[in-house]
């Protein structure tokens, strides 16, 4: 259970339908295990498509792709650096997402549930 939440579920703002399908397309983008092991693999800063690929035993052109898929819907941003563009999850947003979901899988499971 979240000790501190920073916000409420009272404190949420009303979302229309169009935010909806928004949510509901970057949930399944990261929903993809592949995507998934690429947005952890940049959690820790700005990291090169040939970076991720080797560390993840993907071809570049896949690489490529996915990250393609998660800018378009603002989960990852890239910076060009010379020739190469190194990516990171978009905002704090997204790492806090991605880091309570992590401490919550990690939570031993109780009887209660």
């Amino acid at each position: 259970m979240v000790q501190n939440p920073t916000t409420t579920l009272s404190q949420l703002p009303e979302i229309d339908d169009d935010q909806v399908i928004q949510l509901t397309e970057m949930f399944r983008l990261m929903g993809d295990p592949t995507r998934l092991r690429i947005i952890l693999a940049c959690l820790h800063g700005p990291t090169s498509v040939g970076t991720i690929a080797t560390a993840l035993n993907l071809s570049a052109s896949l690489v490529s792709h996915h990250l393609r898929l998660l800018r378009a819907t603002r989960v990852m941003r890239g910076q060009r650096h010379g020739k190469q563009i190194h990516y990171t999850v978009a905002d704090e947003h997204i790492s806090c997402v991605i880091a309570d979901m992590l401490e919550h899988v990690a939570e031993p499971v109780t009887q209660e549930e």
